[in-house]
């Protein structure tokens, strides 16, 4: 009888064991079925989209400009002309007509010119001026951009008598720190990276906050080896590579550098007339014959200071000696948070 019981309880040990084994087998294939279910709808969850550029007709752009009338004209570069302009949509946007004789003269112009504004359109930064848009015809190339303003650094600090004034210490400080993080952004997080080719005051656009976005950036292919409004804002060794090669990040920080000299002294680069003046100030602490005395400055001079020596290590040392964009950023984005205290 002992012998029996026995059998029978292991039977049904052996039962249930048999019907968990089952239901466990029946579990495990729900949850790699789901698993499965979940890779195959994140495979096919398309990646987060591009902003999309446009491509206009030149019939698109002549009508948005009025003919490209000279009352639509808000700023005029080394590179062309830009109007305001005004689609049929209603909407407001810039647009750069790149002058006839650059186009003619430079083959990167016609055959690279929708590629290279196709990839500068992904740059999507506050301290940028986005890219949307481009056309193409005989003899022409133009770039469409957001409408950012007409009012750049260069009208405040050297068009407009009165200008300098309204740029106070503070609303210096918060223009070199966006401008840098303009630049960072170009050169840390584009893939390839993003040369800007020229910045200077004229290139950085501000809004009514008192906030930077860098304009024209990655175009200097198309006047590489124009030295109208560039002499003064790269440095020397420039002008000794084949093709526009001087082009680098390196030269990118020396026209940074160049910036915030103009920014400490109000005076205009004047084809590097300013970098021999402001160097030898800066390195014997001569800063009351350095600063601008439209504006007042605090008290604390540190901050000047700082400023002073990063405008020195961009443009007194050699490329390799430069700080990088990233570690200026570093430095502004700290000046910037003693203001706010």
């Amino acid at each position: 009888m002992k012998h029996t019981q026995k059998l029978a309880y292991y039977f049904i040990l052996a039962l249930c064991s048999s019907s968990f084994i089952a239901l466990l087998s029946v579990l495990l294939f729900f949850i790699c079925r789901n698993s499965h279910r979940h890779r195959q709808l994140a495979d096919e969850t398309p990646p987060p989209s591009k902003p999309s550029i446009r491509s206009y007709t030149l019939i698109d752009i002549d009508t948005a400009t009025e003919g490209f009338s000279h009352r639509r004209v808000i700023g005029q570069g080394r590179l062309g002309t830009v109007y305001a302009a005004l689609l049929d949509t209603g909407e407001l946007i810039a647009v750069k007509r790149i002058y006839p004789w650059l186009v003619l003269s430079n083959n990167n112009a016609g055959f690279g010119f929708s590629s290279v504004v196709k990839s500068l359109s992904s740059a999507q930064h506050p301290n940028l001026v986005t890219i949307t848009g481009y056309s193409e015809a005989p003899g022409e190339r133009i770039i469409v951009m957001e409408y950012a303003g007409v009012v750049n650094l260069d009208m405040y600090l050297h068009q407009n008598p009165d200008g300098g004034f309204l740029l106070n210490w503070s609303h210096r400080v918060k223009i070199a720190a966006g401008t840098a993080r303009g630049l960072q952004y170009l050169h840390e997080s584009m893939a390839p990276s993003v040369i800007h080719g020229c910045v200077k005051p004229s290139n950085i656009l501000i809004d009514a906050k008192f906030s930077a976005k860098l304009s024209d950036y990655g175009l200097n292919f198309l006047a590489a080896r124009e030295k109208r409004g560039l002499v003064g804002y790269v440095d020397e060794e420039y002008w000794q590579g084949k093709g526009g090669q001087g082009s680098c990040k390196e030269n990118d920080v020396y026209g940074y550098g160049v910036v915030l000299l103009e920014l400490l002294s109000g005076r205009g680069c004047e084809e590097g007339w300013l970098v021999k003046w402001a160097l030898p100030l800066i390195k014997e602490m001569r800063f009351s014959e350095l600063l601008d005395p439209r504006i007042e400055y605090p008290s604390d001079l540190k901050p000047l200071m700082r400023m002073g020596k990063v405008a020195l290590a961009c443009v007194g040392n050699c490329r390799k000696s430069r700080p990088a964009i990233g570690q200026v950023v570093a430095i502004f984005n700290n000046l910037e948070a003693q203001l706010c205290v």
